[in-house]
């Protein structure tokens, strides 16, 4: 069989009544994907002549979906069926002698599976084969009847099976080859006689057996392949299933995932040998991993880069960063947006950075907001300093030199410059450049009131002696002011400066 010669045809014009939503039943994700994602994707190895996606409930949306892959969509509107489906795709699939027709909400089926249906579809010669499966459970499924010579005589839906094909357990999976030779005919003469008033497939089946024509059915390996999904319990069952392909793909690589159970991991995700992955991790969209890190448990990556040898502790949050060779990040970190940590580059506990670079060596480890900064190599950034970004209008940039040292509780109001070599003392709020290998220093005068905690505390047992009645007492005797007579020349060089800029951090 030429793979010129076939149409894959899938079948996804469908809203999904019973998952109760205003969204199409095929845009649905599981495992990280649409339902048709999974669909075409595994319909894309098998190199057919074209594939097909047949659309209704919203049409943009699904064939938006769908196009992004290369798949083509026609319209079925109204829908009638999923005979009628066929038969409104039989302009594009115009002379292909065979066509395959798969489900658009059956997310578990793999190439191998439907490759096999079709060689042995083109082995046999029939005019139709089936993808079945053996299930311990077939209540609700069509029944596959098979003839002594092991052809199928019929399909019977569940409704109408007798006592004696109650207990047959292969089911239907809606997953077809056809020659389409064979099908139009029969396609012409279905009748909407079911309650639905709708065309349906299956009976193809039995006007192809009316005929004459051999229909044969190929059993599906993993009977969990065939499974569609038609409530939220069949979307959580199909993701759950996925998931755990995924992890063993990523465990096949050579990486270690304790509690795999737990972990979820998209299709895109790919991760380094010797990694180790801790429980309640989730890898997600186009996250890279290198060789050798460690991902702490109940941390989330999205869309980011991990080179070799990265340690993120538990409960870390990254998305959309760079993290490069032995750089680490958490407890309870939070990187975003454009993040990078350079080599050897660490943020700690309760650390969010934000389009700003920590360069090789340089050290976030407590209690900090950096947000559209560049931390220059082995710079220290003490616990609490904060970037204050945004004016209210502007995102504004911080510039800090290599091997500077930035105080604790330090709030360094952007656009601002700190220079190499550099210290800011803690508790600053530094509104102006602070050049190379100086120390700025911006915070008020401490004063120290000798004696005064003795006194309040005195103050205070004689109230509690009275009944809680305040007793009238001399205020504690203040310690004179340092420098006596420069005080007022003081207060006004203070009055003279500028206001200092206000900024949030943002």
């Amino acid at each position: 069989m030429s793979r010129s010669d076939i149409v894959e045809v899938v079948l996804a014009a469908g809203k999904g009544t019973r998952l109760k939503s205003s969204r199409a039943k095929v845009l649905h994700e599981v495992g990280g994907r649409t339902l048709v994602d999974h669909v075409v994707r595994a319909c894309l190895p098998l190199r057919a002549r074209e594939i097909v996606v047949i659309v209704g409930y919203q049409a943009a949306e699904v064939g938006a979906a769908v196009e992004a892959l290369g798949a083509r969509t026609v319209l079925q509107e109204p829908q009638r069926g999923t005979g009628h489906a066929v038969l409104v795709a039989r302009r594009v699939i115009g002379s292909a002698r065979h066509v395959l027709v798969v489900p658009g909400d059956a997310p578990l089926l793999r190439p191998a599976t439907l490759s096999a249906l079709m060689r042995a579809h083109q082995q046999s010669g029939a005019a139709a084969t089936i993808l079945s499966a053996e299930v311990p459970n077939p209540a609700g499924y069509g029944r596959v009847v098979r003839k002594e010579d092991n052809s199928v005589a019929a399909i019977v839906e569940d409704s109408a099976v007798s006592d004696e094909q109650r207990a047959i357990s292969e089911i239907n999976s809606s997953t077809y080859c056809f020659a389409t030779a064979e099908l139009w005919p029969c396609l012409g003469q279905l009748k909407p006689t079911n309650t639905h008033r709708e065309l349906y497939l299956t009976d193809v089946i039995a006007l192809l057996r009316q005929r004459g024509q051999s229909v044969q059915a190929v059993m599906a390996a993993d009977p969990t392949e065939i499974l569609g999904c038609n409530t939220r319990a069949d979307l959580a069952a199909a993701d759950g299933i996925l998931r755990a392909r995924k992890c063993a793909e990523v465990m096949d690589s050579g990486v270690t995932i304790r509690l795999p159970e737990t972990v979820v991991i998209d299709p895109e995700v790919t991760v380094g040998e010797d990694t180790v992955i801790e429980p309640s991790v989730q890898l997600l969209g186009r996250t890279r991993i290198g060789s050798e890190c460690t991902i702490g448990a109940g941390s989330v990556l999205m869309d980011s880069v991990l080179e070799d040898r990265v340690t993120v502790r538990p409960h870390s949050m990254i998305r959309g960063s760079h993290l490069e060779r032995g750089s680490s990040a958490g407890p309870f970190a939070r990187l975003r947006d454009g993040a990078r940590l350079e080599e050897n580059a660490h943020v700690g506990n309760f650390v969010e950075v934000k389009k700003s670079t920590l360069e090789s060596g340089a050290k976030a480890m407590h209690l900090s907001y950096l947000g559209d900064a560049r931390i220059g190599r082995e710079t220290n950034i003490g616990a609490g300093t904060i970037t204050c970004n945004y004016d209210g209008v502007h995102k504004n940039a911080t510039v800090i030199g290599r091997r500077a040292f930035i105080g604790s509780d330090s709030a360094l109001v952007a656009p601002v410059r700190i220079g190499d070599g550099a210290y800011v003392a803690a508790g600053s709020v530094i509104t102006e450049n602070v050049p190379p290998n100086a120390l700025g220093i911006a915070r008020g005068r401490q004063l120290n009131k000798l004696g005064w905690a003795t006194a309040r505390r005195r103050e205070q047992a004689a109230e509690a002696a009275a009944g809680g009645k305040r007793t009238k007492k001399k205020s504690p005797r203040r310690s004179p002011s340092p420098r006596r007579g420069s005080s007022s020349k003081k207060r006004s060089k203070k009055s003279s400066r500028k206001s200092p800029r206000k900024r949030s951090r943002r």
